[in-house]
């Protein structure tokens, strides 16, 4: 089956001026990042500009998405992809509506089977207890079945969606309010919990952040759901505080006791969210060093009114769209290796944040747009995820997708189950993804989607679904490449893969077609593919 990814339209390429080859270089010292959020000049927005932000603003894009977005310009292509919301003007493809998976599996028992349970036990029947747990063990088994098709679902809208960017940032909240499937056993949850984010994905910190005390996986995954007066639990205030808004040093234990306080009574019932006044503590309470009667938005609110929030969150995003940002040996500030004009890029986004009240779009619109975001510093220098690796490969080398649950099992071998982080921290990232086995996999991947090639054997539907390489040359503008010679055609394949042509790189790929006669064809350019695809350079975006 093979999957569309249309963002934008390619049969807009038409009309898209012929990109030049090059954008105009930064005159900088190689080593001397800029530190500039000002707008990048048009003249300088070319091939590997455009490229840089279909990948880190979405999942890759194919060679004539790329030249679309160098004919529109920096300011339409950022405004283009982060307009999701605006679903009028930017039809979204649903793969899968979330409304087909139940909701209903892992119900509350009703009156009627606790009543029976009950007699059951009174009468020591334990032919009928047995009966009754087994029920409730098909139910069990019933929802890890689908949270394996919702797993397939994500994946798919991933590869699909004409709207990167929102499941980009989607992907981005999921591992920022890390929350487990294994933890809570509930995929109608961990259902709405995505939903949650998608909707959230670039609208308010501040809104988002009162949703995830009101989200039934999140309650459960931190103990919440049972927090009563008399017995405050102390993980979900905790972790909103530590990894979740401020980050440690910006808060003591005292506040934690407190916020949690706030919580209690904060709970669901079912798949809704309930408020239990009766187990609210609505006694007197310092937080952050202000004082009331709060409760659960308060707590919130207080939070929010932190400065250190909107810097913590300003960082968390730069962390994950352009470069990671270590912070010091106790898990707080900034380490003090990080340049200069890192700190300050930071800072300024911070502020943004904090005087935009939380309003995520014009953040991002600011640091998409910014000369820091396109220094050669940053560009093609963030170790792929596994999510970013897989689909990045099916949308801009326009593979088939063959398989969505052997996707899912490799990105798990590579890492990144989805639903599934180790823990509340989410997964760490960056030179993490990699180790020899995790490569392992990462080629195996990627020979699976160029040709089916499976480590044992290849793939039963291969050759139904045969990969159609010489599509990546059809649109090329080069009249090298319209022509098929293997120089050109090398250059293009890197220039599209990794973002530029490597001499090594370029050496191999003309050494390699000349094994081959220098002929181009299906065969050689997927041969050529998988080359590219096994270098170091390619693990980066």
């Amino acid at each position: 089956m093979q999957l569309s990814a249309n963002q934008p339209n390619q049969d807009d390429a038409k009309d898209a001026p012929s990109p030049p080859d090059e954008a105009p270089r930064d005159t900088r010292p190689d080593d001397d990042i800029s530190p500039s959020l000002a707008a990048i000049n048009p003249e300088r927005f070319g091939y590997a500009q455009a490229r840089h932000l279909l990948w880190r603003a979405g999942f890759g894009g194919t060679d004539a998405q790329i030249r679309i977005l160098v004919g529109w310009g920096p300011e339409k292509s950022v405004d283009h992809l982060l307009n999701f919301g605006d679903k009028a003007t930017i039809p979204t493809f649903e793969p899968l509506e979330p409304s087909r998976f139940r909701d209903d599996i892992m119900r509350p028992p009703t009156e009627e089977e606790r009543r029976a349970y009950r007699m059951a036990q009174q009468a020591q029947n334990e032919d009928e207890l047995a009966r009754l747990r087994q029920l409730r063990q098909d139910r069990e088994q019933e929802d890890r079945r689908q949270i394996g098709e919702v797993q397939k679902w994500w994946l798919r809208r991933m590869i699909e969606t004409r709207t990167p960017l929102e499941e980009k940032l989607t992907l981005f909240w999921h591992g920022h309010f890390a929350t487990s499937y294994r933890t809570i056993e509930n995929s109608q949850h961990m259902l709405l919990q995505n939903q949650l984010f998608r909707t959230n994905a670039a609208g308010n910190f501040g809104e988002l952040l009162s949703g995830i005390i009101r989200d039934p996986a999140m309650l459960a995954y931190l103990d919440n759901n049972d927090s009563r007066k008399d017995r405050p639990n102390e993980n979900l205030a905790r972790e909103i505080m530590e990894l979740f808004s401020l980050g440690v040093g910006n808060y003591s234990e005292d506040d934690i006791k407190q916020g949690a306080r706030a919580l209690t009574g904060y709970t669901f019932e079912f798949n809704t969210f309930q408020f239990r006044k009766n187990n609210h503590d609505s006694g007197k309470k310092t937080i952050l060093g202000q004082s009331g009667t709060w409760d659960g938005d308060d707590f919130v609110k207080i939070i929010l009114s932190k400065r250190a929030c909107a810097h913590f969150i300003a960082r968390r995003l730069y962390n994950f769209l352009v470069a990671d940002v270590p912070p010091d040996e106790r898990g707080g500030q900034i380490a003090a290796s990080v340049d200069p004009a890192i700190r300050a890029v930071l800072r300024e986004l911070g502020d943004m944040l904090y005087a935009r009240k939380y309003n995520l779009r014009p953040v991002l619109r600011r640091l998409l747009l910014s000369n820091h975001f396109y220094d050669d510093t940053i560009m093609a220098q963030q170790i792929k995820s596994p999510a970013m690796l897989v689909v990045g490969a099916v949308r801009s080398l326009q593979t088939p997708v063959r398989d969505l649950q052997l996707l899912n099992q490799a990105m798990d071998m590579m890492g990144q189950r989805l639903f599934f982080p180790p823990s509340v921290k989410g997964w760490d990232g960056g030179r993490t993804w990699i180790n020899t086995s995790t490569l392992f996999v990462r080629q195996n991947v990627l020979a699976f989607l160029l040709n089916g090639q499976l480590p044992r054997g290849v793939d039963g539907q291969a050759n139904t679904e045969k990969y159609d390489a010489m599509a990546l040359l059809s649109a090329a503008t080069d009249a090298g490449v319209q022509a098929k010679e293997p120089g050109p055609v090398a250059d293009h394949l890197l220039k599209l893969a990794l973002g530029r042509a490597p001499a090594a790189g370029s050496d191999a790929l003309r050494s390699y077609f000349a094994g081959e006669a220098n002929q181009v064809n299906n065969k050689t350019v997927t041969g050529a593919l998988l080359l590219i695809t096994a270098m170091p350079e390619y693990q980066l975006c």
